[in-house]
């Protein structure tokens, strides 16, 4: 081999190793995101593939350099492509995320698998050539390869990641077992389960020693490590929220933990990607209550037109309402049989005021800090729930008061005459439609900041369109973050007749949201921020 034969190889080691940890961590962050779903990962990595398009060039590059071999200006280029590719990964690593990459045992093992089937690779590259000097084109291949190399190392790992999952599954259930008379709450919906959730664990919390599953986890994996982590021989209720992104995910989860009762916050146009018809969605949800044994009690949003719809199926559910006038449940006899029911809502800024009546009659008024309609009847759900467990109305009035909105979800938060309304985790058509209701009851400058909607299938563009009617109809400016939805939410903004100079798109948040600080005006300022998309988006 000749002298420079060596030093190319070193310099293209040398520089390879310096891009490959990029590459990598990008994409195990994005592969994370996905869930570690290969089919999910690879539909993503078609939809976004602008992001990945020097690696399709290096894929490109590598097999010309197999084609002219020991060219140095076929090395030149190959190292420039390699500096560029540096330059992009590093700057999509080093980019601010909303949910950083975890390194957690699960990815370690993902890694192990892509860097030893890499090395596999390049000694295959130098043994089938028969040429040392064939380890330059295989690093560019592996290089390239980035992009698809965690779902190939993911197949390798999946009989030992069934095993893994298995073990952790088993140990999760037999600790189940052994709580004996604990009693376990599913929760589940299309959003709002996450708010119900938590405020059953305050509720609940009076009279029971309460285990929630802790922020989002809400996936088979995400339960058992709570239960396996964070139960302990005093639980008496476990409220587990179920999230689902395919048929049969809530049936999974029910056949680990067996809920004794369940309750069904929503069912809306969410995850169309992945559940593709609504018709998928409500079987999926409905799991639940498929799932509860005799004597379960199943609790239904009555106001939710899917879950009334299909709410003649169960016998003995129990539904719950929220009527902005005031009325009694005898009075909605239709709406509320067996029921609970909200009325006499009152909204202002400080929070909000309403009377939950029970089925028997008993009714009792509570105040929050919560604002919007939509949070009065995940309230109310949860109070049916506290109060079909054995606790009085007026003992729920201290822990209502006391519910605090959570993070990202129609938070209220006031800087001066600043006042930022963030309903910025996920969104869907009904969760956005709500928080522009929840805005247009302020009295002042309204703004909306969003990146619009995602996952809604072949319907996200019309969704989008409806979102930016509303959102026209109540905002006095509207600031669209991003290109890829901007053009549908605009169109719908500027056919509700709101003026176009009124309208703007930028590419990042922090720009829109400086933009909406500097607009001036002697009314008091209320920005929304709904939606911020996920790092894969």
């Amino acid at each position: 081999m000749s002298l420079y034969g060596i030093v190319s190889i070193i310099i293209t080691a040398l520089i390879a190793c310096t891009v490959y940890p990029f590459a990598l961590k990008y994409n195990t962050h994005m592969f994370q995101l996905n869930g570690y779903k290969n089919r999910e990962h690879l539909t993503w990595t078609g939809k976004y593939k602008k992001r990945q398009w020097v690696l399709y060039a290096a894929l490109v590059l590598a097999i010309l350099w197999f084609v002219l071999r020991a060219s140095i200006v076929a090395d030149i280029i190959m190292w420039l492509w390699m500096l560029l590719i540096l330059v992009v990964f590093r700057a999509l690593c080093n980019m601010s995320a909303k949910k950083k990459l975890v390194y957690t045992a699960r990815v370690k093992r993902l890694n192990c698998a892509v860097v030893v089937s890499d090395i596999v690779l390049i000694i295959a590259a130098a043994l089938i050539f028969k040429d040392i000097l064939a380890v330059k084109g295989a690093l560019m291949l592996v290089l390239g390869l980035k992009f698809i190399s965690c779902v190939a190392a993911n197949i390798i790992n999946s009989p030992m990641e069934k095993a893994i999952n298995a073990h952790f599954i088993n140990d999760a259930k037999r600790k189940l077992k052994e709580a004996g008379d604990m009693t376990v709450i599913g929760v589940t919906g299309s959003y709002g389960k996450t708010s119900v959730k938590y405020y059953l664990g305050e509720l609940l919390g009076v009279k029971y020693n309460v285990l929630i599953t802790p922020e989002s986890y809400n996936t088979p994996m995400g339960v058992v490590r709570t239960v396996r982590e964070h139960m302990k021989p005093g639980t008496e209720i476990f409220v587990c929220e179920m999230g689902a992104r395919h048929v049969g995910d809530i049936k999974e989860l029910c056949d680990l933990v067996h809920p004794d009762h369940g309750i069904i916050a929503s069912i809306g146009p969410q995850h169309l990607d992945t559940f593709f018809t609504m018709d998928n969605i409500i079987s999926t949800k409905f799991e639940l209550a498929d799932a509860l044994p005799e004597g379960g009690m199943l609790f239904l949003n009555g106001d939710n037109e899917y879950i009334k719809n299909n709410a003649s199926k169960y016998d003995g559910c129990i539904m719950y309402h929220a009527h902005k006038d005031a009325v009694s449940a005898a009075d909605n006899t239709e709406d509320t049989s067996g029921g609970f029911v909200s009325s006499d809502i009152r909204l202002d800024q400080y929070g909000t005021k309403f009377k939950v009546t029970a089925p028997d009659g008993t009714s009792c008024e509570y105040e929050m800090s919560l604002i919007g309609e939509h949070n009065v009847i995940n309230v109310t759900g949860a109070i049916a729930v506290a109060h079909s467990m054995g606790i009085a109305l007026s003992d729920l009035k201290i822990p209502v008061r006391r519910l605090r909105p959570v993070s990202h979800r129609l938070e209220l938060i006031r800087r001066g005459n600043l006042n930022i309304i963030d309903d910025a985790y996920n969104s869907n058509p009904v969760g956005s439609s709500a928080a522009l209701d929840t805005l247009a009851m302020f009295d002042g400058l309204k703004v909306l900041i969003t990146p619009g909607m995602v996952e809604l299938g072949d319907k996200e563009e019309e969704y989008n369109r409806q979102f930016g009617r509303h959102a026209g109809e109540v905002c006095d400016h509207v600031l669209l973050v991003g290109k890829r939805r901007a053009v549908p939410i605009r169109e719908g903004v500027l056919e509700s007749g709101m003026d176009e100079e009124r309208v703007r798109v930028f590419d990042k948040l922090e720009d829109a949201f400086g933009y909406a600080q500097s607009i001036r005006s002697d009314k008091e300022k209320y920005i929304l921020l709904e939606n911020d998309l996920p790092d894969n988006y």
